[in-house]
């Protein structure tokens, strides 16, 4: 139970400082989903860094490591949102500005993961 409980507040943590860089204000000509798309690359590259981390130092503290990672990472990253905004994107007729930035959505993503694993070292 104390574990459902650590990864709450993390989630809560993640979950608003998600809606807080959300309330940031970007051009209304921007069709792309920038924050949406920023804050996968950043949670990306953060849940790397944790990972690799956990790996090495803090290998004895589970409970941390949930915290962080199932916690303030997954309350704090977007895929839900990143889906809506595909879609979206679609139904208004930018099928090409979808497919970009599901493109580089998952490249991006993947290669923060790797970034926030080499900072660690």
């Amino acid at each position: 139970m104390l574990e459902c409980i650590i990864a709450g507040i993390g989630g809560f943590i993640g979950s608003v400082c998600r809606y807080l860089i959300g309330l940031i204000p970007v051009s209304e000509k921007c069709v792309f989903p920038v924050k949406t798309f920023a804050i996968n690359v950043a949670g990306s590259f953060l849940i790397g860094l944790i990972a690799a981390l956990a790996a090495k130092e803090w290998a004895g503290s589970p409970r941390l490591i949930l915290f962080l990672k199932v916690g303030i990472c997954g309350g704090f990253t977007t895929f839900s949102s990143f889906a809506l905004e595909t879609g979206d994107l679609i139904r208004q007729g930018n099928a090409g500005m979808a497919v970009l930035y599901a493109a580089l959505s998952a490249a991006a993503g993947t290669a923060a993961v790797f970034a926030g694993g080499l900072a660690a070292r």
